[in-house]
């Protein structure tokens, strides 16, 4: 996305950074020795400020008329970025291996169980909530979305319960792209592979087979042209997130993890329970839906002009694309109304610097894992 897209991800500093970074800014006349502090909290007066100025920047909306075209024309917007940016706007993100381990190589795919168990008899406590103030989040960008991959099958059609159907594509619950893999990982708004990639080139599991989708056709085009690119091991394709009418390639119940890292705030906020209920159709009991996105009071949110807003917290770049900005609480709604269960579900606060020009960059991301319950035969 255009405009305001830092990339979300802390540097690796070492081979076993701390979760969230562990440079803390204790005396503010340091401020400027550092490029980044993490953990920073907020006062009152400032996430005051904070509220002001968005209640500020929503007073005028976009006109109904632009925002239909937005939302009818947002594969252009999101074409036109890559097809300007191609892949040298974001960075690959090897620090999503620190966040969430569930990506790294030799995952025994118990550890899911391991952890959802181990939430259950004692819940990871959440980020200070009250004494942080509102509850911010965190940012980036991304979008999803499939074009049905010009494949046919020549298979005769079987019954309903064991296939899907993907536009002209038949996938049969024992044959899809990964059918043979051990552990299936989607990333859902690949972009153009900063965390595809990673994966594949950290995670040497024979067992192993990574599905990623873009809204922008023009994005999945310049993953499957990498380099690196292996569709022995990857599987890219164009999907729209918001599209009921096209499935997945992939049978229900048949993922190990599923990867959000900024795509959903990329669409419209009315849309975003039904894209997350059939996402967690494809998690297999003790799959985990992982994510990273916007924050509410993210520096990006308020750097947004008047006009520039469609609704509540939701907002129109430059270039035509979009981004919403969430709470704890909204994110943790979708998620268990999607029949998830929390297994984290914190706050990211950044204070990030640029030292040559004396200026403070206040970042808010959200980090989630919500688990798919486990099969029981009790209730």
């Amino acid at each position: 996305m255009a405009g305001s897209y830092p990339e979300g991800g802390p540097a690796v500093l070492a081979d076993k950074r701390q979760q969230f970074g562990n440079r803390f800014l204790s005396d503010p006349a340091r401020v400027f020795h550092h490029n980044a502090w993490d953990n920073v909290e907020w006062s009152e007066e400032q996430a005051a400020a904070a509220e002001r100025k968005v209640q500020e920047n929503s007073t005028q909306r976009v006109c109904q008329e632009k925002q239909v075209d937005y939302e009818i024309n947002a594969h252009k917007y999101w074409n036109n970025f890559y097809k300007i940016h191609e892949n040298g706007f974001f960075k690959d993100r090897h620090w999503l291996f620190t966040e969430f381990p569930e990506l790294a190589p030799s995952q025994n795919q118990n550890h899911l169980k391991d952890l959802f168990l181990e939430n259950k008899r004692s819940e990871v406590p959440e980020c200070r909530n009250n004494e942080d103030g509102p509850s911010l989040i965190m940012e980036e960008q991304h979008k999803c979305s499939s074009k049905s991959l010009e494949h046919k099958t020549e298979t005769p059609p079987v019954e309903e319960n064991v296939t899907q159907k993907i536009s002209d594509l038949e996938i049969c619950a024992d044959e899809f792209p990964g059918s043979s893999a051990t552990y299936r990982i989607l990333e859902v708004g690949c972009g153009v592979g900063n965390t595809v990639f990673p994966i594949l080139q950290t995670n040497n599991d024979p067992g192993l087979f990574v599905y990623c989708c873009d809204f922008s056709s023009t994005a999945i085009e310049l993953v499957q042209t990498n380099p690196e690119y292996d569709p022995s091991r990857c599987f890219a394709f164009v999907h729209d997130l918001c599209d009921e009418e096209k499935s997945y390639p992939v049978p229900k119940g048949s993922l190990d993890i599923i990867i959000l890292i900024f795509v959903l705030s990329a669409i419209v906020p009315d849309k975003m329970q039904k894209a997350i209920n059939r996402l967690s159709r494809l998690l297999k009991p003790g799959g985990m839906m992982l994510l990273r996105d916007y924050g509410r009071y993210d520096m990006a949110q308020l750097r947004f002009k008047k006009g520039q807003c469609l609704s509540g917290n939701f907002y129109v770049r430059g270039d035509g694309t979009r981004v919403y900005f969430f709470t704890q609480e909204e994110l943790d709604m979708l998620f268990t109304t999607a029949g998830l269960e929390k297994v984290q579900n914190l706050v990211d606060r950044r204070l990030q610097v640029n030292r040559g020009k004396q200026l403070t960059m206040y970042r808010v991301w959200i980090q989630c894992k919500y688990c798919k319950p486990l099969l029981s035969s009790t209730s």
